[in-house]
C-alpha cells in the first residue's frame, strides 16, 4: 500500500441552479460520472451526501453557485486517466453548456497521508496557495506535479502560511 494518496479538488460556477432546465444535462449524467469514478481502478473517496453528489456544499458563501468536486486516488496516473480518458472527459468538453468561464485556479491536486480524508477547508487552503503562489508540492497541477513530501501532506489545517 502506498504512503501517499493524491487528494484532488475542483470548482466551477455554475450558469444557473441545479435545478434549473439549462442544468439537466449535467444534473442527468452526476450519477453516471460519479458511479464511473467510484469503479475506476486507483478511486478512493470522494465527497458527497447522502445523495451520492456534491451539489448541495457550497464552499464560498459569498458566491452560493460555485459548486466541488474533491475526490482521493491511490496514483496520479489514476487520477488522470479517470478525468481524461473516460466518459468523465465527454462532460469536460461539454463544460461551457452548465459552468461560467471562471477567473481564477479551478483545480489542485495534493498528496495526503494513505487514509485521510480531506476537508472542504484544506481544499480551500489548496485552491488559495495554487491561485497566489502557483504550483508548489502543497498544490500542484496536472502540467506541473510534485512527488509526495510528508511535512506538505501532513495536513493543511496546521498550515497557516504557504
Amino acid at each position: 500500500m502506498n504512503a501517499f494518496h493524491l487528494a484532488q479538488v475542483n470548482i466551477g460556477r455554475v450558469r444557473a441552479p441545479v435545478t434549473e432546465p439549462l442544468m439537466k444535462g449535467f444534473v442527468d449524467r452526476l450519477d453516471e460520472i460519479n458511479a464511473l469514478a467510484d469503479r475506476t481502478p486507483g478511486f478512493v473517496w470522494r465527497l458527497q451526501t447522502s445523495e451520492g453528489n456534491a451539489t448541495y456544499f457550497r464552499p464560498y458563501p459569498e458566491d452560493d453557485r460555485i459548486l466541488l468536486n474533491m475526490s482521493v486516488w491511490e496514483s496520479l496516473d489514476q487520477l488522470h486517466a479517470y478525468v481524461y480518458s473516460t466518459e468523465h472527459a465527454e462532460m469536460l468538453k461539454q463544460r461551457r453548456d452548465w459552468f461560467e468561464k471562471f477567473d481564477g485556479v479551478i483545480m489542485a491536486l495534493w498528496w495526503v497521508p494513505a487514509g485521510h480524508l480531506p476537508s472542504i477547508d484544506e481544499a480551500k487552503q489548496r485552491l488559495a496557495s495554487l491561485e497566489r503562489q502557483g504550483p508548489t508540492p502543497f498544490a500542484f497541477t496536472f502540467r506541473t506535479t510534485f512527488p509526495p513530501i510528508l511535512e506538505v501532506a501532513a495536513g493543511a489545517a496546521d498550515q497557516k502560511t504557504f
